[in-house]
């Protein structure tokens, strides 16, 4: 059992992506044996010389929900905007997704269909893998919005430090905003106040 038997598989895969397309239940299981691959979540493996910058939270939950995204305090974090380390990743999905199971500690958000997409970016988290990531802009609107989950306080600290950032625009946030009433007036009257 060689190194070149892991050259044909990503670096990260699922049971379903290699048994019986590329290679036996067993032979799979001889490679875990031989500390080749392992485990990193119910029938998500990686290969052992994968590289070890990859944040395996975020890579289980893009393997399992793939229209997951990243969203309030921990888009917020993303984005540099509060100190906060969250407890939980808070991940959005389509309102009516089933939530899959993970290891990793998420917290998982329903949002409405006709506005999931907007705002929304792509975060590589390895080579051929991406989960989604709010933009600041809607990330502040939907903390503007949600804000009995975090309070008011992780709203003003991020909205301070999102007007400092360079090429920041107020007009651009209200226009995200205006997609979301309850968000557009606290927003609005948060930068009367900071402007």
């Amino acid at each position: 059992m060689g190194e070149n038997q892991l050259d044909d598989l990503p670096f990260t895969f699922t049971f379903a992506q290699v048994v019986g397309h590329t290679m036996s239940e067993r032979k799979l299981y001889q490679l875990r044996r031989a500390g080749l691959i392992e485990p990193i979540g119910r029938g998500l493996y990686r290969r052992c010389d994968a590289p070890t910058d990859v944040d395996l939270d975020l890579l289980e939950i893009a393997f399992r929900a793939p229209r997951a995204t990243l969203c309030l305090t921990t888009a917020l974090a993303r984005h540099g905007l509060v100190d906060i380390i969250p407890a939980v990743i808070d991940i959005a999905l389509p309102r009516g997704s089933r939530r899959p199971p993970v290891t990793a500690a998420a917290g998982w958000h329903l949002f409405d269909l006709r506005t999931f997409d907007l705002g929304r970016e792509e975060l590589v988290v390895e080579p051929g893998v991406a989960i989604g990531l709010y933009s600041a802009e809607r990330s502040l609107a939907d903390v503007a919005r949600l804000r009995y989950l975090d309070g008011s306080d992780v709203l003003y600290e991020a909205l301070k430090r999102w007007l400092r950032m360079p090429s920041t625009s107020p007009s651009a946030l209200l226009n995200v905003a205006s997609h979301f009433p309850r968000a557009e007036t606290v927003l609005r009257q948060a930068l009367e106040i900071l402007l």
